[in-house]
């Protein structure tokens, strides 16, 4: 997720991109009949403006090669002053020979004509239906610059940004760069909040216009702050929304469940991140009835976590150890250094007799898929974990569509989905507050530019919804794991502590966090 823990490291960077050939309309139009040529036939029109306007005819020029030949609109040949023989057509063809023709050739040459030009009226209706195809297609690129200029004109900049996307996607550069201009003076990151996603989704569109969103993707962490302050940033985004709490609350309350009986769990991580989620868990199961379980966590993690955390794995284990001593509970830590992507069976470190539990939090939408690489990762990973028999499975994750969808129905789901969560962080931590604009420009922009910006391989923000992941899971061989009653009263409780417009839904066995009944994450577990 934007807001996820799991994938640190965000900026804001301007960037500039190169003037771009404006593309000539394709014309819709007739071929001029002074330049047609027909089976051989070489038709020539004179004075075509005023056939247009008057019932007679100017001269047309019939030539047939190798003689040239002129007629006057009845069909009686003219004088031609130039007319000359050709020494490849065997006998030379003049004016004393089409006359003595005794109107044979003539009536030939009528029904020719008659052939290529049709009657006055039809020739008339050719041009007027031509007319009337540049008159409409005028008539909607005028209706749509009018439009385009409404939107600006009354500032409403989802429909702007909209337009500039679809231009975009078009190759409309002209349009585009004039939309981008005119963009520049709507947005800004100190704003509304609808301003201020505007400026990070504008920046997604010129990096993508420019062909640099993966390298932007790439090298924003070469602007983040250090390691401590990234963490700050991130610990305010995790204390003023709930969406953390509320997946991390979820998740360990269905695995707690699931383990309420078992004396040696196995819990296996995949993007562990701080391993801020495993402290509410290891204080839980230090109270069970019964005394606690022995605990082993293997965490899954890569590169972009060590930054944020300033550290390897080794930072966690630590943590969490010197916490489970101190709450005695008997743990072990197992690091595993490696991408998601590429964990084989041996890096899990799987024993017998233990209860495994997994957990995939804010991490799946990372994995490549089908539409992305042949190996699908997406769907392996989940047959691997599946091939373990694990007691419990938890999966949180948003509640948005941006895998498959097509750039422009992507971008605008991109807007509400952010739109939602952009309000909610503006109810929560005043405007003037000097650390909002940190907290969104480091924890928020990088995903969506790379959600704008990128395609193929480049994108790895490839987020979906429940009912897919729920087809993926089945397809995988998983059954639903309901969520307890418990577990629903205890983030209940955990909302009141935020804004009235966060809602709660169960359904179908999982659970729905939204903003003004808007979903926005996911939680449910599967075994």
């Amino acid at each position: 997720m934007i807001m996820e823990l799991h994938n640190k490291g965000r900026g804001n960077v301007s960037h500039r991109f190169g003037e771009q050939p404006v593309e000539e309309p394709e014309s819709y139009g007739f071929p001029p009949m002074h330049n047609v040529v027909i089976q051989g036939t070489h038709l020539s029109a004179h004075n075509l403006d005023q056939y247009e306007s008057s019932s007679a005819t100017s001269n047309y020029h019939v030539q047939s090669s190798p003689s040239s030949l002129s007629f006057s609109a009845n069909g009686s040949p003219t004088s031609q002053p130039d007319l000359q023989s050709n020494q490849s057509s065997g006998s030379p063809i003049n004016q004393s020979s089409l006359t003595n023709d005794g109107g044979g050739l003539s009536h030939k040459i009528r029904e020719l004509e008659s052939v290529l030009l049709g009657n006055e009226s039809d020739v008339l209706d050719i041009y007027g239906i031509t007319s009337q195809v540049r008159h409409n297609q005028v008539s909607s690129e005028e209706q749509n610059w009018k439009q385009m200029m409404e939107m600006i004109s009354r500032g409403d900049l989802k429909e702007v940004l909209c337009a500039c996307a679809k231009a975009l996607a078009e190759n409309d550069m002209s349009t585009t760069e004039w939309l981008m201009s005119n963009l520049r003076q709507m947005v800004s990151v100190s704003g509304e909040p609808i301003q201020r996603l505007g400026a990070y989704m504008l920046e997604g569109l010129v990096a993508r216009l420019a062909s640099t969103g993966s390298c932007i993707y790439a090298s924003l962490r070469c602007k983040e702050p250090a390691s401590a302050e990234l963490l700050s940033y991130m610990h305010i985004l995790y204390e003023i929304c709930p969406y953390f709490k509320f997946g991390y609350m979820s998740a360990n309350g269905a695995i707690a469940e699931a383990m309420k009986d078992e004396s040696r769990v196995h819990i296996i991580d995949f993007q562990i991140a701080q391993g801020s989620q495993w402290i509410t868990l290891i204080q839980a199961l230090a109270t069970r009835p019964g005394g606690p379980p022995h605990i082993r966590l293997t965490g899954i993690d890569d590169s972009a976590s060590a930054y944020a955390r300033g550290g390897g794995l080794a930072l966690v284990g630590k943590m969490l150890s010197r916490l489970a001593e101190s709450y005695k509970v008997p743990f072990e830590f197992h690091a595993a250094g490696i991408s998601a992507s590429e964990v084989q069976l041996e890096d899990l470190g799987v024993q017998t007799g233990e209860a495994l539990a997994v957990n995939f939090a804010f991490m799946l939408h990372h994995m490549p898929d089908e539409s992305v690489s042949i190996q699908n990762p997406r769907d392996r990973l989940l047959r691997v974990v599946k091939s373990l028999s694990p007691k419990v499975v938890t999966l949180v994750e948003q509640e948005s569509n941006t895998n498959t969808a097509p750039f422009c129905p992507r971008f605008a789901e991109t807007f509400s989905y952010f739109s939602a969560v952009f309000d909610s962080i503006d109810v929560a931590l005043p405007r003037e507050h000097k650390e909002r604009i940190n907290v969104e420009q480091h924890c928020l922009a990088r995903e969506i530019v790379n959600i704008i910006a990128c395609e193929g391989v480049e994108r790895v923000e490839r987020t979906e919804l429940l009912s897919k992941w729920r087809s993926r899971f089945i397809m995988a061989g998983f059954s639903p794991y309901p969520l307890s009653s418990i577990i629903n009263a205890t983030i209940k409780t955990l909302l009141q502590r935020y804004s009235e417009k966060y809602t709660l839904e169960e359904r179908d066995g999982a659970l729905y966090l939204g903003w003004m009944n808007q979903a926005l994450v996911t939680s449910c577990a599967w075994r």
